[in-house]
Protein backbone atom coordinates (compact mmCIF):
# COMPACT_ATOMS: atom_id res chain seq x y z
CA UNK A 1 0.00 0.00 0.00
CA UNK A 2 2.88 2.40 0.86
CA UNK A 3 4.23 1.49 -2.41
CA UNK A 4 1.28 2.37 -3.92
CA UNK A 5 1.30 5.52 -2.62
CA UNK A 6 4.32 6.83 -3.03
CA UNK A 7 4.27 5.75 -7.20
CA UNK A 8 0.36 7.62 -6.81
CA UNK A 9 2.09 10.71 -6.03
CA UNK A 10 5.42 10.56 -7.80
CA UNK A 11 2.63 10.10 -11.04
CA UNK A 12 1.23 13.07 -10.19
CA UNK A 13 3.99 15.47 -9.13
CA UNK A 14 5.06 14.37 -13.01
CA UNK A 15 1.60 14.95 -14.10
CA UNK A 16 1.63 18.92 -12.72
CA UNK A 17 5.32 19.36 -13.41
CA UNK A 18 4.00 18.43 -17.18
CA UNK A 19 1.13 20.21 -17.32
CA UNK A 20 2.32 23.61 -15.72
CA UNK A 21 3.89 24.96 -18.68
CA UNK A 22 2.55 25.69 -22.22
CA UNK A 23 3.20 24.37 -24.98
CA UNK A 24 5.14 26.89 -28.03
CA UNK A 25 4.73 26.66 -31.65
CA UNK A 26 8.15 25.86 -33.67
CA UNK A 27 8.96 28.20 -36.75
CA UNK A 28 11.27 26.11 -38.80
CA UNK A 29 13.91 29.02 -39.30
CA UNK A 30 14.58 29.06 -43.37
CA UNK A 31 12.40 26.15 -43.38
CA UNK A 32 12.72 22.45 -42.51
CA UNK A 33 16.30 22.77 -44.22
CA UNK A 34 18.18 19.44 -42.22
CA UNK A 35 15.57 17.59 -44.03
CA UNK A 36 17.55 15.39 -47.17
CA UNK A 37 17.29 17.18 -50.79
CA UNK A 38 17.02 20.69 -48.86
CA UNK A 39 18.28 23.77 -48.24
CA UNK A 40 18.04 27.00 -46.22
CA UNK A 41 15.24 28.99 -48.31
CA UNK A 42 14.47 26.28 -50.55
CA UNK A 43 11.43 25.38 -51.95
CA UNK A 44 11.94 21.79 -50.68
CA UNK A 45 12.60 23.71 -46.82
CA UNK A 46 9.08 24.77 -47.06
CA UNK A 47 7.51 21.73 -48.55
CA UNK A 48 9.20 19.43 -45.84
CA UNK A 49 8.18 21.95 -43.18
CA UNK A 50 4.69 21.33 -44.57
CA UNK A 51 4.90 17.41 -44.42
CA UNK A 52 6.54 17.68 -40.67
CA UNK A 53 3.39 19.44 -39.77
CA UNK A 54 5.47 22.32 -37.83
CA UNK A 55 3.31 25.30 -36.99
CA UNK A 56 5.63 27.78 -38.99
CA UNK A 57 8.54 28.20 -41.80
CA UNK A 58 10.42 31.17 -41.80
CA UNK A 59 11.75 32.75 -44.89
CA UNK A 60 12.97 36.07 -46.55
CA UNK A 61 12.47 38.17 -49.06
CA UNK A 62 14.38 40.79 -50.94
CA UNK A 63 13.87 42.40 -54.26
CA UNK A 64 16.55 42.08 -56.71
CA UNK A 65 17.83 44.40 -59.42
CA UNK A 66 15.10 43.86 -61.78
CA UNK A 67 12.53 43.90 -59.23
CA UNK A 68 12.14 40.57 -58.49
CA UNK A 69 11.05 39.09 -55.46
CA UNK A 70 12.99 36.39 -54.37
CA UNK A 71 13.32 33.92 -51.34
CA UNK A 72 16.93 34.50 -50.58
CA UNK A 73 18.41 36.15 -47.16
CA UNK A 74 21.18 38.15 -48.57
CA UNK A 75 22.44 40.46 -48.53
CA UNK A 76 25.21 38.36 -50.45
CA UNK A 77 24.13 35.19 -51.83
CA UNK A 78 25.46 32.47 -50.84
CA UNK A 79 27.48 34.05 -48.60
CA UNK A 80 29.82 36.78 -48.64
CA UNK A 81 33.47 34.75 -48.14
CA UNK A 82 31.83 32.54 -51.42
CA UNK A 83 32.79 32.46 -54.63
CA UNK A 84 31.43 33.21 -56.75
CA UNK A 85 29.01 35.50 -55.18
CA UNK A 86 26.60 38.30 -56.12
CA UNK A 87 25.02 40.78 -54.19
CA UNK A 88 20.89 39.97 -54.24
CA UNK A 89 19.96 43.66 -54.31
CA UNK A 90 21.99 44.56 -56.90
CA UNK A 91 21.94 41.37 -59.27
CA UNK A 92 19.15 40.33 -61.34
CA UNK A 93 17.16 37.14 -60.96
CA UNK A 94 18.95 35.27 -63.63
CA UNK A 95 21.94 36.25 -62.37
CA UNK A 96 21.07 35.27 -58.49
CA UNK A 97 19.41 32.02 -59.98
CA UNK A 98 22.50 31.06 -61.86
CA UNK A 99 24.39 30.45 -58.33
CA UNK A 100 22.76 27.10 -57.09
CA UNK A 101 21.71 26.24 -53.43
CA UNK A 102 23.68 23.55 -51.43
CA UNK A 103 20.40 21.17 -52.51
CA UNK A 104 21.17 22.14 -56.05
CA UNK A 105 18.08 23.63 -55.92
CA UNK A 106 17.61 26.92 -57.57
CA UNK A 107 16.84 30.11 -55.44
CA UNK A 108 12.98 30.60 -55.66
CA UNK A 109 10.19 33.15 -56.22
CA UNK A 110 7.53 34.53 -54.16
CA UNK A 111 5.56 33.33 -56.48
CA UNK A 112 6.49 29.58 -56.20
CA UNK A 113 6.70 29.68 -52.12
CA UNK A 114 3.27 31.34 -52.05
CA UNK A 115 1.55 28.55 -54.64
CA UNK A 116 3.48 25.57 -52.36
CA UNK A 117 2.05 27.15 -49.48
CA UNK A 118 -0.96 27.16 -51.24
CA UNK A 119 -1.16 23.65 -51.96
CA UNK A 120 -0.54 22.30 -48.74
CA UNK A 121 -2.64 23.25 -45.55
CA UNK A 122 -1.60 23.64 -42.33
CA UNK A 123 1.96 25.89 -41.65
CA UNK A 124 2.29 29.15 -41.59
CA UNK A 125 4.71 31.23 -43.53
CA UNK A 126 6.55 33.83 -41.67
CA UNK A 127 7.94 36.29 -44.18
CA UNK A 128 10.64 38.45 -43.20
CA UNK A 129 11.24 41.48 -45.43
CA UNK A 130 14.68 42.32 -45.42
CA UNK A 131 16.51 45.87 -45.03
CA UNK A 132 16.41 47.82 -48.69
CA UNK A 133 18.70 50.80 -49.63
CA UNK A 134 15.54 53.38 -48.70
CA UNK A 135 12.89 53.69 -47.57
CA UNK A 136 10.77 53.95 -50.85
CA UNK A 137 12.40 50.73 -51.82
CA UNK A 138 11.12 49.26 -48.30
CA UNK A 139 7.89 50.86 -49.21
CA UNK A 140 8.16 49.31 -52.18
CA UNK A 141 8.81 45.49 -51.14
CA UNK A 142 5.95 46.00 -48.44
CA UNK A 143 3.21 46.81 -51.66
CA UNK A 144 4.33 44.19 -53.73
CA UNK A 145 4.35 41.12 -50.74
CA UNK A 146 0.99 41.93 -49.68
CA UNK A 147 -0.12 42.29 -53.16
CA UNK A 148 1.23 38.85 -54.03
CA UNK A 149 -0.05 37.32 -50.65
CA UNK A 150 -3.55 38.87 -51.78
CA UNK A 151 -3.16 37.28 -55.22
CA UNK A 152 -2.77 34.07 -54.10
CA UNK A 153 -5.42 34.01 -51.37
CA UNK A 154 -2.93 33.23 -48.41
CA UNK A 155 -3.26 36.37 -46.23
CA UNK A 156 -4.55 34.07 -43.41
CA UNK A 157 -1.64 31.80 -43.47
CA UNK A 158 1.51 34.12 -43.90
CA UNK A 159 2.48 36.58 -40.91
CA UNK A 160 5.44 39.16 -41.06
CA UNK A 161 8.40 40.21 -39.63
CA UNK A 162 11.25 43.10 -40.10
CA UNK A 163 14.32 44.13 -38.18
CA UNK A 164 13.49 47.60 -39.55
CA UNK A 165 10.85 49.37 -37.69
CA UNK A 166 9.61 51.80 -41.01
CA UNK A 167 9.04 48.08 -42.06
CA UNK A 168 7.02 47.03 -39.34
CA UNK A 169 4.95 50.42 -39.68
CA UNK A 170 4.52 50.44 -43.10
CA UNK A 171 3.40 46.69 -43.06
CA UNK A 172 0.72 48.05 -39.79
CA UNK A 173 -0.40 51.15 -42.52
CA UNK A 174 -1.25 49.06 -45.55
CA UNK A 175 -1.70 45.19 -44.70
CA UNK A 176 -5.40 43.96 -43.60
CA UNK A 177 -6.57 44.39 -40.35
CA UNK A 178 -5.22 42.23 -37.97
CA UNK A 179 -2.30 41.20 -39.57
CA UNK A 180 0.79 39.50 -37.70
CA UNK A 181 3.94 41.65 -37.69
CA UNK A 182 6.11 41.03 -35.05
CA UNK A 183 9.59 43.78 -35.06
CA UNK A 184 12.63 41.78 -34.34
CA UNK A 185 15.18 44.19 -33.30
CA UNK A 186 15.52 44.46 -29.85
CA UNK A 187 16.41 48.01 -29.32
CA UNK A 188 12.38 48.70 -28.67
CA UNK A 189 11.04 47.26 -25.52
CA UNK A 190 7.48 46.08 -26.42
CA UNK A 191 5.05 49.06 -25.58
CA UNK A 192 7.32 51.12 -28.25
CA UNK A 193 6.46 47.93 -30.56
CA UNK A 194 3.00 48.25 -29.85
CA UNK A 195 2.92 51.36 -30.82
CA UNK A 196 4.42 51.00 -34.25
CA UNK A 197 1.49 48.92 -34.75
CA UNK A 198 3.20 45.16 -34.37
CA UNK A 199 1.23 42.53 -32.27
CA UNK A 200 4.66 40.65 -31.42
CA UNK A 201 7.96 40.93 -30.77
CA UNK A 202 10.57 38.50 -32.10
CA UNK A 203 13.76 38.95 -30.57
CA UNK A 204 16.90 36.96 -30.36
CA UNK A 205 16.84 34.35 -27.03
CA UNK A 206 19.90 36.34 -25.65
CA UNK A 207 18.25 39.54 -25.43
CA UNK A 208 15.59 37.80 -23.58
CA UNK A 209 17.57 36.02 -21.18
CA UNK A 210 18.78 39.41 -20.38
CA UNK A 211 15.13 41.34 -20.30
CA UNK A 212 12.86 38.42 -19.04
CA UNK A 213 10.26 41.00 -17.91
CA UNK A 214 9.73 41.86 -21.81
CA UNK A 215 7.82 38.53 -22.09
CA UNK A 216 5.68 39.69 -19.33
CA UNK A 217 5.09 43.27 -20.59
CA UNK A 218 4.63 42.09 -24.01
CA UNK A 219 1.78 39.63 -23.22
CA UNK A 220 0.54 42.09 -20.95
CA UNK A 221 -0.32 44.01 -23.93
CA UNK A 222 -1.74 41.60 -25.68
CA UNK A 223 1.34 40.50 -28.09
CA UNK A 224 3.11 37.23 -28.59
CA UNK A 225 6.43 36.66 -27.74
CA UNK A 226 8.96 34.56 -29.90
CA UNK A 227 12.70 33.87 -29.97
CA UNK A 228 15.08 33.22 -32.39
CA UNK A 229 17.50 31.43 -33.33
CA UNK A 230 16.82 28.68 -30.77
CA UNK A 231 19.47 25.73 -31.61
CA UNK A 232 20.30 24.22 -28.19
CA UNK A 233 18.09 21.89 -25.73
CA UNK A 234 18.82 24.27 -22.96
CA UNK A 235 17.70 27.04 -24.75
CA UNK A 236 14.36 25.51 -25.99
CA UNK A 237 13.63 24.65 -22.27
CA UNK A 238 14.61 28.03 -21.21
CA UNK A 239 11.84 28.66 -23.90
CA UNK A 240 9.58 26.80 -22.77
CA UNK A 241 9.64 27.71 -18.88
CA UNK A 242 9.41 31.05 -19.45
CA UNK A 243 6.44 31.08 -21.84
CA UNK A 244 7.65 32.23 -25.04
CA UNK A 245 4.95 31.83 -27.25
CA UNK A 246 6.53 30.83 -30.73
CA UNK A 247 10.42 29.18 -31.08
CA UNK A 248 12.09 29.80 -33.93
CA UNK A 249 14.68 27.34 -34.68
CA UNK A 250 16.98 25.28 -36.94
CA UNK A 251 16.38 21.79 -35.19
CA UNK A 252 12.88 21.56 -35.37
CA UNK A 253 12.64 18.06 -34.45
CA UNK A 254 14.58 18.65 -30.96
CA UNK A 255 12.13 21.12 -30.26
CA UNK A 256 8.89 19.04 -31.00
CA UNK A 257 10.32 16.70 -28.99
CA UNK A 258 11.17 18.56 -26.15
CA UNK A 259 7.46 20.49 -26.22
CA UNK A 260 6.75 17.23 -26.38
CA UNK A 261 8.39 16.39 -23.13
CA UNK A 262 7.80 19.40 -21.02
CA UNK A 263 4.18 19.98 -22.10
CA UNK A 264 2.25 17.10 -23.24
Amino acid sequence: MRRFITLFFAIMVTVVASAQYKAPQIVAHRGFHASEGAAKNSLNALRAAQEAGFWGSECDINLSADNELLVVHGDWHPAKNASPKVHVQRATKAEIQAISLTSGEVVPTLDEYLAQLRSTKGTKLIIELKNHSTPERETELVERVLAKVKEYGVENEVEYIAFRPFVCSELSRLAPSGTKISYLCSDYPPLLCKQLGCTGIDYNITILRIMPQWIRQAHELGMTVNAWTVNSEKGIRWCIEHGIDYITTDNPTLAKRIIEEMCQ
